[in-house]
């Protein structure tokens, strides 16, 4: 690998630990010598990054370094590229619009060669079938599960009977052809999976719920045996 892919790699290793890891074991895993790693080390805390400790000790990256778009390998780039591809298409407008800014925004700051290589990808998301979406707005959902905003729902199961809920959304999920708020139900006291097509009515609230959303989530994955993404 190139000595900038091995840099990226050093950092992507130290923010894996949990707690100091050896030089040794960072070198073994890089398949390089000490004396390199020591260098590569010194490099990086010469770039901003918060990597503490010394030979003998270990190594540790303090949280909340980020790293600079240009660190980027070849394999990551086509990931964002496809991802956000798929996103512009696949997600609703004003997703899709982010999705292509923040392409944009990291495109700007890319080195020429990797700006020709994102620019070019050759990974293409093909037509899906249609989105069975309604005229529910998706951006409202994803507000109150950011801020923690309990919605009041007007919903129509299978059956085509409508009943009117006061729910807590904390996660929405992405299918080929539909979108999945899943929340907690004060109607039913328990975790619910409503179809997005099938709301009739959406009433944002300045009501926050009392749980957090990760914890929430959390219960949720326990409950359903789904493993973390």
């Amino acid at each position: 690998m190139s000595r900038a892919e091995r840099l990226l790699e050093l950092l992507q290793l130290l923010r894996r630990q949990r707690g100091p890891v050896s030089g040794a074991v960072l070198a073994d895993k890089l398949g390089i010598s000490l004396r390199t790693l020591y260098r590569d080390i010194a490099s990086l805390q010469a770039q901003g990054a918060g990597i503490e400790g010394e030979p003998g000790f270990g190594y540790i990256l303090r949280p909340g370094f980020m790293l600079p778009p240009l660190m980027f390998s070849e394999e990551e780039l086509e990931a964002l590229v496809l991802g956000s591809r798929w996103v512009a298409h696949r997600a609703d407008d004003r997703l899709g619009l982010a999705a292509r800014d923040a392409l944009a925004k990291i495109a700007a700051v890319l080195p020429e060669d990797l700006r020709d290589d994102l620019e070019s990808s050759t990974l293409l998301v093909g037509p899906g079938e249609p989105l069975v979406a309604g005229d529910l707005d998706l951006g409202t959902v994803r507000r109150a599960i950011r801020e923690e905003l309990k919605l009041v729902i007007t919903y129509r199961d299978l059956k085509e009977a409508e009943s009117t809920r006061t729910i807590w959304p904390f996660a929405l999920g992405f299918f080929d052809r539909v979108r999945v708020i899943v929340a907690w139900c004060e109607l039913r006291q328990g975790f619910r999976h409503f179809r997005a097509d099938r709301l009739t009515t959406l009433t944002p609230s300045q009501t926050r719920y009392p749980r957090r959303r990760q914890a929430l989530l959390r219960e949720w994955r326990e409950h359903t045996r789904i493993p973390p993404q």
